[in-house]
């Protein structure tokens, strides 16, 4: 006869299954299953508790741990809904809980190692792709100390203004070609040089973030500075970013940049999904020679060889052409327009909907269950 009697031991068990992504340990290992195991028949309840709230495996960690104990412990266990998130942040506020950015589905941080490989030139082309596609869009310049975004948008003399949503005063977006845009450039002089210390940086960035009406997004696109700083710990640590996306070249002294960004939002205290990597001026072709390629900073294999050491995804390879930087200037951006680097932009925008897809729907990798079978 089957003993059909549930202990705590058997959940742990099956816990124990479940990795927490990057770190190669167990949610018990961990203790983030809390000390409040309740079973009642084949009904099984308890708390996994967190870090943050706005931790970016909590859905995937809590459905991985219901799948790990309907498969190594019956299929019948009353397990699905009963799991409840904490934090570790000792008696958190209803707004303290609550996400900054309620109406936005989808951040997504475009980052870079170093600067000059074009990672504004990335993010604004981006958002115009994904704005293209249908989607709502919004895009945050938080290049504190060189802010492009105005000017590749055309926008740099338009004036901001403030309207009142549920008692608050926030600022109103610029919206171009769909996209609804924040920099602080344009709270700025654009003809002086930003001085500011970090915790300056990361004031005026939290206000662009919150105190502004960014309504219903599907995507909201932070143009990161490049390098890594105080500035990205504050970007991660006010929004639950869904995952970033890091821009190179092919030269290896961008790759090697490339590298330590990919390792910055593995960082614990980072812990942000690494998308894919953007494989930016990965070759020149003459704009009246469409076919034809030169290989000026190196070819493709060097880029393939670091996103295989991290695996990681190439989301796009992006030429160059004269007309990018053109585009840039007049605040028209190409991917506007009707030619090979619009297409790989194209590209990249349905790369970062698939990607984002299944980064919202899988479980940590390290977890392989089958609910097939009892």
């Amino acid at each position: 006869m089957t003993d059909n009697t549930l202990y705590p031991n058997l959940i742990l068990d099956a816990l124990r299954q479940v990795r927490y992504p990057g770190t190669g340990k167990n949610i018990v290992e961990m203790d983030m299953v809390e000390d409040d195991m309740r079973i009642d028949g084949r009904k099984v309840s308890f708390s996994l508790v967190f870090d943050k709230p706005t931790d970016p495996f909590i859905k995937s960690v809590v459905k991985a741990a219901e799948n790990a104990i309907l498969t190594f412990v019956g299929r019948d266990v009353d397990i699905v809904g009963n799991i409840n998130v904490k934090t570790r942040t000792a008696n958190p506020s209803p707004a303290e809980a609550a996400p900054v950015l309620p109406g936005v589905k989808n951040i997504i941080g475009v980052s870079s190692g170093k600067g000059g490989v074009g990672k504004s030139t990335v993010a604004a082309n981006l958002a115009v792709a994904l704005a293209r596609e249908g989607y709502k869009v919004g895009l945050l310049d938080a290049d504190i100390f060189g802010p492009s975004v105005p000017k590749m948008f055309g926008i740099e003399d338009e004036q901001l203004y403030m309207h009142e949503v549920d008692g608050r005063n926030l600022i109103i977006p610029i919206e171009r070609y769909g996209v609804k845009l924040l920099s602080i450039g344009l709270l700025v002089d654009p003809s002086k040089a930003v001085l500011w210390r970090g915790s300056m940086a990361s004031i005026a960035l939290k206000q662009l973030i919150e105190q502004a009406d960014w309504g219903e997004l599907d995507y909201f696109l932070i143009d990161m500075p490049p390098g890594t700083s105080d500035i990205h710990l504050t970007l991660v640590q006010t929004l639950g970013i869904t995952g970033a996306i890091v821009v190179t070249t092919p030269q290896e002294v961008a790759l090697a940049d490339a590298r330590k960004g990919v390792a910055m939002f593995r960082e614990p205290k980072i812990n942000v999904p690494v998308l894919g990597v953007v494989d930016n001026m990965a070759w020149f072709t003459p704009e009246l020679h469409p076919d034809e390629r030169y290989y000026i900073f190196g070819n493709d294999e060097a880029v393939d060889k670091m996103a295989k050491e991290y695996n990681v995804p190439v989301l796009a390879s992006i030429p160059i052409v004269a007309a990018v930087g053109d585009h840039n200037d007049t605040g028209r951006p190409i991917a506007l327009e009707d030619s090979i680097t619009a297409a790989a932009f194209a590209h990249l925008a349905h790369e970062v909907i698939d990607a984002v897809d299944t980064r919202n729907n899988q479980l940590p990798p390290t977890v392989k269950v089958d609910v097939s079978k009892k």
